[in-house]
């Protein structure tokens, strides 16, 4: 396995171990509604079921975003190198390592500081179709891309 492997790997788990515990939530959720309407009526019966209907809603919102999100990390192959940045690059800059992949933070692999960002996230889309030795400039900070796997 590529270290490129290994870092798509990383993001796919640890999207794929959120997306588990909301659906783990979610269910939690249902049947605490289930049995609060099983309840006799009442000001307070009906608050909390008001407020479990919200926290579904809400954790159903952050559910369908990260769905979404794995649906997008599917279409990436991580074997795939090319000498431009595309959707699945891992790009290295003077400032560290982009993952080109979706919006998913900062995360340490083999002590190594990656950043995941998507195509359409402002750096990630000044950065999409550029090749080694080009220049980038984001909010007065510049960046020289080293190399593009």
């Amino acid at each position: 396995m590529t270290w490129k492997q290994k870092i798509y790997a990383h993001y796919k788990a640890t999207l794929d171990n959120k997306i588990r515990d909301l659906q783990a939530v979610m269910s939690g959720l249902k049947e605490s509604s289930g049995n609060e309407t099983k309840r006799t009526a009442g000001d307070k019966h009906e608050t909390a079921l008001a407020m479990l209907q919200i926290e579904q809603a809400n954790v159903g919102y952050q559910l369908n975003d990260l769905l979404a999100k794995r649906a997008v990390i599917e279409k990436i192959n991580p074997s795939l190198c090319t000498s431009h940045i595309i959707n699945g690059s891992l790009v290295k800059t003077d400032h560290g390592y982009f993952f080109i992949i979706i919006a998913a933070g900062k995360e340490y692999i083999d002590g190594i500081a990656i950043t995941a960002l998507s195509s359409q996230s402002p750096l990630g889309a000044k950065l999409m179709g550029l090749s080694a030795g080009a220049r980038v400039e984001m909010a007065g900070k510049h960046y020289y891309i080293q190399t593009v796997a």
